[in-house]
């Protein structure tokens, strides 16, 4: 993010001391020590046909492995879980249990507080790394080789298991460190201590991957190319278009997408000298749109507004993600959409109408608010950017069977930017992995 200039005299840096960032931006949910992992694990029944699990989109054996934190051997929890989810290290610290495993968990149902599996995951595979040990080993080689192109959750999924086949791994990635949203979309307050970056380094221990940045697709890398220098492909490229406000004045200065600017929180070296606006405003009603607000908060904005065009029970963020942006002093706005943004060269103030919902149509009611705003961040989804010519595509994002083929052969597909996913981290290396399976199986003749 630029550095504030004369047309936005309230963006700048420094509206708090180093001590009280750091105290803001601690770790939301602070890891289990082991007593408190053992008596958490006792509240779980163990259930026969637990619900938990077929909320997971990763499959994990929930009950299993929290038996196993139970018994002290939370080395083997971790393997029940990263047998399933390579990245259960991020998905515990980042996966909206509230909305997934633990809102069907039993205790929840009868008295209203599940057992924390989030954090029981956190602590089995923080545990397992700490040791510094990783528990699957590469299989003999196949003579095979696979590009994966996109270092996000549903490529570094992908990439792992299939270097754990025996195939040989190149991981292309178009920025200049891998990870994706996981390393550059994540708000900072719910992954600490540079822990993307140190659950890949863990990850690449199997062997067999080698990582390639700063190469993107239809830059650097033509599918064609891809195709003859390799056995498969999987793109797990996401999406990086920013869609448009389709409002006038949105080109005003001190407009910006809340990717780009959650992206420079995590990158930052000094939040100190992060510039922040005094008047906030989010238009978006999903995590992204809630991570940007809370974390303008924790900056120093004085106020902070996220406007969404329809009710509160219809936003993408969870009652939990609501409730935290509250907590922290963001004021939510809803069934309002933006008209226009005002201002002489820099927005000052962002124009609103009031909407209604009928029949599952939105439209607007004609009555118009404006909310003071120096600072003005889009958070209203993104969109597929330079898929390759071929590939057919399902609305925005590439088709794809429920393996992850999509319509040319040999071309695999997973996470934001293929059909039919929910834009979760956990379903992405979900599809990751189902995909490099379906690989392995094709290259080696089972198909």
């Amino acid at each position: 993010m630029p550095e504030a200039t004369p047309l936005t005299p309230g963006i700048t840096s420094g509206r708090l001391s180093a001590d009280t960032l750091s105290e803001n931006f601690d770790d939301l949910h602070p890891a289990y020590a082991p007593h408190e992992a053992a008596v958490a694990s006792d509240r779980c029944y163990f259930c026969h046909d637990a619900p938990c699990m077929t909320a997971c989109p990763t499959d994990i054996d929930i009950p299993l492995f929290i038996r196993q934190i139970q018994t002290g051997t939370p080395e083997a929890a971790a393997k029940t879980i990263l047998g399933q989810n390579i990245l259960g290290g991020m998905c515990a610290r980042v996966c909206p249990t509230e909305t997934l495993c633990e809102e069907v968990c039993v205790r929840e149902v009868a008295e209203g507080k599940p057992v924390e599996i989030g954090r029981l995951q956190r602590f089995a595979t923080d545990t397992l790394m700490g040791a510094g040990k990783h528990p699957f080993t590469r299989a003999a080689s196949t003579g095979k080789s696979v590009a994966v192109v996109g270092a996000g959750p549903a490529g570094l999924s992908c990439a792992h298991r299939l270097a754990m086949h025996g195939h040989d791994v190149t991981l292309f990635d178009a920025r200049a460190k891998a990870g994706g949203l996981n390393e550059f979309g994540i708000a900072a307050y719910k992954s600490t201590d540079n822990f993307a970056a140190q659950e890949i380094d863990w990850l690449l221990k199997i062997g067999g991957i080698t990582v390639e940045t700063g190469q993107k697709l239809g830059g650097s890398l033509s599918l064609d190319k891809l195709k003859s220098d390799h056995d498969a492909v999987f793109l797990g490229i996401g999406l990086s278009g920013v869609n448009s406000l389709r409002a006038d004045g949105e080109e005003r200065d001190g407009v910006s997408d809340a990717v780009s600017f959650i992206a420079d929180l995590r990158q930052a070296s000094d939040l100190n000298a992060l510039p922040v606006g005094r008047n906030v405003v989010v238009i978006g009603g999903g995590m992204t749109a809630v991570d940007a607000a809370v974390q303008s908060k924790l900056l120093g904005a004085q106020n902070v507004t996220i406007v969404y065009r329809r009710g509160l029970d219809q936003m993408g963020a969870s009652k939990f993600e609501q409730d935290l942006a509250s907590s922290k002093g963001v004021h939510i706005v809803p069934n309002a959409q933006p008209v226009a943004v005002h201002g002489n060269g820099a927005v000052k103030e962002v124009e609103f109408e009031y909407t209604t919902t009928s029949d599952g149509k939105l439209a607007g009611t004609g009555e118009t608010f404006r909310i003071s705003a120096d600072q003005l961040f889009k958070a209203i989804g993104q969109s597929l950017e330079g898929a390759p010519e071929g590939l057919t595509l399902e609305g925005r994002k590439i088709a794809v069977s429920d393996t992850g083929a999509t319509s040319l052969g040999g071309v695999w597909a997973g996470g934001d930017c293929a059909s039919g996913g929910d834009d979760l981290t956990v379903t992405a290396v979900a599809e990751g992995r189902d995909a490099a399976e379906d690989i392995h199986a094709t290259l080696m003749g089972g198909k």
